[in-house]
């Protein structure tokens, strides 16, 4: 039986993951994430799908971040109806994160024909909470470790990959032949999560290359906090701070609740406005076998990992809007992490213009964001249909990213006892995904190339 695979996203870029691989008569997709970012990628989502969605088998998904879960809802509206396999910690996840995804949709939407906002009449949301719910019902948890046959010839292991909570290596054994994806994956010695686990054989390598060509900071992201926290109580003012709902705002959570302890920052009131970071830190705290032991022992002495002494939830609309009076001292977070929709949006357009706001960028920044033209120093920002100048200080930090570094990339390859017969990096910007190729080549002596978008290879 021959084998193929086609690379349908995340090929040159960070975002829209798809990996589309033929084994005979079986037919599975690797991920299924979202466009974002870019106008052009971003149109990719509203295009007809490269395949037929009635015939794919299955779907395989590494974790629940958007960039590769998000087309779910839209792949089931459109005739999927097979079973998508997760880690049971990526399923919890999904249950709130596809259904947010199609509320803001739908919102947006809303907010465009009613301000008149669109070109198209009327616009419409790229997928609906009924899609959500109907992609849902296909999920099929898998317990790490635990083989699952997702097509005839085919069988699937996850293993943890550290990124997030459920984030997984997904190792496919197909035409005889094995092939190992690593999604996302995690850093080693950070907060919360426990490493990612090594690999010792593939035929063919998928390796994310979000990071391929930087080094994280040697420090833990705590002076940038520090720094920023600090600058809250000076100024009186409040912190803002954009952040991914799963993984980040739990990792800042915990951050907060350390330092706090230590000393090192004053109590200051910290507030959660988001719905689906509140439902996310909770499955966090119900799903301890992935915690490190750091994590592991605060919860055995009695404590709570991501509940800081100031703690603070806005669970509905007004309570996030009657933080539009507070006074600082204050922390906020709220996603999105680049700012380019949910809560967030409305808290830059009231803060960005006073001197005394601080806004903290805590992950990666896409190109095309807001995130990224704040963390580049733009003087505005357009959001919402008006410009925004922005005289807060804006503070970033790559330490506590999620995404592990040239160097980790480089040590969890080196856990591959024979090199592939062939490597493809992938989820990364171009220069990223080259830089990483190069030192594949040149520290492991490794055949490896940048995937192209749209290209099929043999497995």
């Amino acid at each position: 039986m021959t084998a193929s695979l086609t690379f349908l996203g995340a090929a040159g870029t960070v975002t829209g993951a798809k990996f589309f691989l033929e084994a005979g008569p079986a037919r599975v997709l690797l991920e299924c994430g979202m466009f974002q970012g870019l106008r052009e990628l971003r149109a990719r989502n509203w295009a007809p799908p490269p395949i037929d969605p009635a015939r794919l088998d299955a779907v395989l998904l590494s974790h629940a971040h958007i960039d590769h879960s998000g087309y779910l809802p839209r792949l089931s509206r459109d005739g999927f109806r097979g079973p998508i396999f997760c880690s049971p910690g990526t399923a919890d996840l999904l249950r709130i994160m596809l259904p947010d995804a199609a509320r803001l949709q739908e919102e947006e939407a809303e907010f465009r024909n009613r301000e008149r906002a669109t070109r198209y009449q009327p616009a419409l949301p790229l997928f609906t909470e009924a899609d959500a719910a109907r992609a849902l019902a296909l999920v099929r948890p898998i317990p790490f470790e635990h083989p699952v046959e997702p097509a005839e010839g085919v069988t699937a292991t996850f293993h943890p990959s550290g990124h997030i909570l459920g984030a997984s290596i997904v190792d496919v054994q197909a035409g005889g032949r094995r092939l190992v994806y690593s999604g996302d994956l995690g850093r080693y010695d950070v907060p919360v999560m426990r490493d990612p686990v090594a690999i010792e054989a593939a035929d063919t390598l998928l390796v994310e290359s979000t990071y391929g060509n930087r080094r994280h900071p040697a420090d833990d992201g705590t002076p940038v906090i520090v720094r920023a926290v600090q600058r809250a109580v000076e100024q009186r003012g409040v912190l803002l701070v954009p952040a991914f709902a799963i993984g980040r705002t739990q990792d800042l959570l915990y951050l907060l609740r350390e330092l706090e302890s230590a000393g090192r920052i004053p109590d200051v009131p910290v507030y959660l406005d988001s719905p689906m970071g509140t439902h996310a830190t909770a499955i966090y705290a119900r799903h301890a076998e992935e915690h490190d032991a750091a994590a592991r022992r605060v919860a055995e002495a009695g404590g709570e990992p991501f509940v800081p002494r100031g703690f603070r939830v806005a669970r509905t609309r007004e309570d996030s809007k009657r933080l539009n009076g507070l006074e600082g001292p204050a922390v906020i977070i709220a996603g999105s992490g680049m700012a380019t929709g949910g809560r967030i949006l409305h808290h830059l357009r009231r803060r960005l213009p006073e001197p005394r706001t601080t806004v903290l960028f805590v992950g990666y920044q896409a190109a095309g964001t807001r995130g990224r033209a704040l963390r580049e120093g733009a003087d505005r920002v357009r959001i919402f249909g008006a410009d925004v100048p922005v005289r807060a200080t804006i503070l970033a930090t790559d330490a506590l990213s999620a995404h592990a570094d040239q160097a980790e990339l480089l040590r969890w390859l080196g856990g591959f006892r024979r090199p592939p017969a062939a490597t493809f990096c992938v989820h990364g910007e171009p220069a990223a995904a080259a830089a990483l190729r190069d030192a594949i080549r040149a520290q492991l002596h490794w055949a490896c190339e940048v995937a192209e978008d749209g290209a099929r290879t043999a497995l």
